[in-house]
């Protein structure tokens, strides 16, 4: 799912910042909090699926729900995202969790504490 062409990258990054408005203003699921972040998005070059990459703070619990709520609101936002973004065929939208985000404190968090040991 590579964006091999400008235009899908464009379509891309369209797709990222509409659901993410959506998300944060019109998603009424309580188990989607404030704390869900869209990091990207990768269409596929004939535009027939969507993943959306969220990034959610929380334990593993808030996680879980979180997605299954997400899950639950994918045609939903297939329908917002076909009345915010002009394209002929709105994509199937997949939701998948990024820890990237996670994974970068923790390994900073490693780091500092590395750091303070050297000093001392």
């Amino acid at each position: 799912m590579k964006s091999s062409s400008p235009r899908l990258q464009k379509i891309n990054d369209e797709l990222r910042k509409e659901a993410a408005e959506i998300i944060r203003s019109e998603l009424k699921d309580p188990r989607v909090g404030a704390m869900t972040t869209v990091t990207s998005a990768q269409t596929t070059s004939d535009l027939k699926q969507c993943k959306i990459f969220v990034s959610i703070l929380g334990d593993a619990q808030a996680k879980k729900a979180a997605m299954a709520g997400l899950k639950n609101s994918a045609p939903y936002m297939r329908k917002m995202l076909a009345k915010r973004v002009n394209l002929r065929n709105t994509p199937e939208i997949t939701f998948v969790l990024d820890e990237s985000l996670e994974y970068g404190m923790k390994m900073d968090r490693l780091f500092k504490d590395m750091a303070g040991e050297q000093h001392e």
